[in-house]
């Protein structure tokens, strides 16, 4: 029986229905496995990869998106990325529906979904329970008689069948509005150009970790204890407060100590929905990004700027780049080398960079096309990369940027990026055809549960640049400097112990 339900599993992981709906166009999906480094720096894929994603788009304007977190195997994930889609576009959704009524739809889609996997498992989960009753408890393996090493193995193929959850972020666009449900720790960031010409990188949502006040208080609320929930940081093995599926949190919470004293199911999958946000004459682009991919840009350079660099990544690739699946795998691979780099050089974040799970970045543009070819930074339509004010040491693996500002809002609601920033992304020479002179503004906004200075829909670049000014050359032959890196180079300095850059040099960028 355990065999046929196998093949039956598998054959449903290899065909789906959702293989013949349509792909949405204005989207790219970039991927990388999972690595883990020896001692010479070489990777190796220590399981198979458990992220899923989809991208479709639906009847009268409806596009949906989704980026899926799995572990403990990819059963789950793919359940979820197949099952949630048959569950909001066979006609549940339509631009009659109010942002209550979508937010319903969405909520009662990943329930219908969840318990949908679980009577999936049930079959296997009533076979285990019987013969974890036939098996001696406390008895060594090489004890056992061999019907019972046989039903022990049995057993462990079974528990193997049945464990794994996944975590979900969803994007779904609707009459001009997105929505974004959030079922733990990967990430939705939309950047999108304001109405004064700055641009703004917004994170919709809170991860759901024992980090969240909203979370430790719902937690609170069911009898656990704050403290030890704070101190503890991972949950039965995963640092996310809400997760698909896991059975044996959800069913057997009681016996894990740091659940035992919950009322209810502590871990849940119920996704937390942000409040719609227009898409109306913006320009810009949404980025679905897995907790993989996050992690490994964290680690490698710190989380206080990892929303700033990813932006400026996938900026400066798309102004290169003739295609989304292009621009997404490059970044993926970007933040891989970078991940790489920082445990090669052994440096103080090299023990964080010992490994990465698997990633996926998901790109969607809003309004806008991109061109075949170069384009020079003066055309409308346009995105280009932050200012990277690159090391003078090529072999430097260190990370050198300004500190970047990183507003919190209330809890429960969206993440906007203060301050204009100039945001490092790797040492060395710049990647050939980049523009390291462009710049990437971020609205300042000192408070929030989402930007107060939304965009105007002119339609132009999401980039601006101001307008080019002729420069003499000097009796040198040479053109001044348009940027000034004197503050960089101060910062930098006083890091670094470097006299020359605390003097605020900034010799060998700019125009020479």
């Amino acid at each position: 029986m355990a065999s046929h339900r196998r093949q039956r599993m598998q054959s449903r992981e290899h065909q789906s229905w959702t293989d013949d709906l349509p792909l949405c166009q204005m989207c790219g999906v970039g991927t990388a496995p999972n690595c883990t480094y020896g001692p010479d720096g070489k990777g190796t894929q220590s399981h198979p990869n458990e992220d899923g994603h989809f991208r479709f788009s639906g009847e009268d304007g409806l596009y949906l998106y989704g980026v899926f977190n799995g572990f403990d195997g990819s059963r789950v994930s793919s359940f979820v990325s197949q099952c949630l889609t048959a569950e909001l576009l066979l006609g549940q959704l339509n631009s009659t529906h109010s942002d209550a009524d979508v937010r319903g739809i969405l909520t009662n889609a990943f329930d219908v979904v969840e318990k949908s996997y679980f009577e999936t498992i049930m079959d296997a989960l009533a076979e285990k329970a019987s013969l974890q009753s036939q098996i001696p408890e406390g008895v060594p393996f090489h004890q056992l008689t061999p019907q019972s090493q046989k039903m022990s193995e049995k057993l462990t193929e079974l528990e193997q069948e049945v464990c794994g959850g996944a975590t979900a972020v969803v994007a779904l666009m609707l009459d001009n509005k997105l929505y974004i449900a959030n079922v733990g720790n990967n990430r939705a960031l939309l950047c999108k150009s304001a109405s004064d010409g700055q641009n703004q990188v917004i994170q919709i949502g809170r991860p759901h970790t024992t980090e969240n006040e909203d979370e430790l208080q719902r937690l609170v609320g069911l009898g656990l204890d704050v403290s030890r929930l704070r101190q503890a940081g991972v949950i039965a093995g995963q640092s996310s407060t809400r997760r698909i599926g896991d059975y044996r949190v959800k069913y057997n919470y009681s016996e894990i100590d740091l659940l035992s004293a919950a009322k209810s199911k502590p871990i849940i999958a119920e996704p937390e929905i942000q409040p719609s946000q227009s898409l109306e004459g913006l320009t810009g682009f949404l980025l679905l990004m897995s907790e993989g991919l996050i992690k490994a840009l964290e680690s490698a350079h710190g989380p206080e700027q990892a929303n700033q660099e990813m932006v400026a990544m996938v900026a400066a690739e798309l102004a290169q780049q003739g295609s989304l699946e292009a621009v997404a795998q490059s970044v993926v691979e970007r933040v891989k080398r970078l991940h790489h780099d920082v445990y090669a050089a052994g440096r103080q974040r090299a023990a964080s960079c010992s490994r990465h799970e698997d990633m996926t970045l998901l790109i969607r543009t809003i309004n806008y096309t991109l061109a075949d070819g170069a384009v020079t930074p003066t055309q409308g339509g346009r995105i280009y990369p932050v200012s990277v004010p690159y090391s003078i040491c090529a072999s430097s693996t260190s990370k050198t940027s300004v500190t970047l500002s990183l507003v919190m809002p209330s809890q429960g609601g969206t993440l906007t990026n203060g301050t204009n920033t100039a945001s490092t992304l790797d040492e060395g020479t710049p990647t050939p055809g980049q523009s390291p002179t462009a710049t990437l503004l971020s609205s300042t906004n000192t408070q929030a549960t989402q930007s107060s200075s939304s965009s105007s829909g002119d339609g132009g670049s999401l980039f601006r640049q101001r307008a080019s000014q002729a420069s003499q050359p000097d009796e040198t032959g040479r053109v001044p400097p348009y940027v000034d890196f004197t503050q960089f180079y101060r910062l930098w300095g006083s890091d670094h112990g470097d006299v020359q850059g605390s003097q605020g040099s900034s010799a060998g960028l700019g125009p020479q």
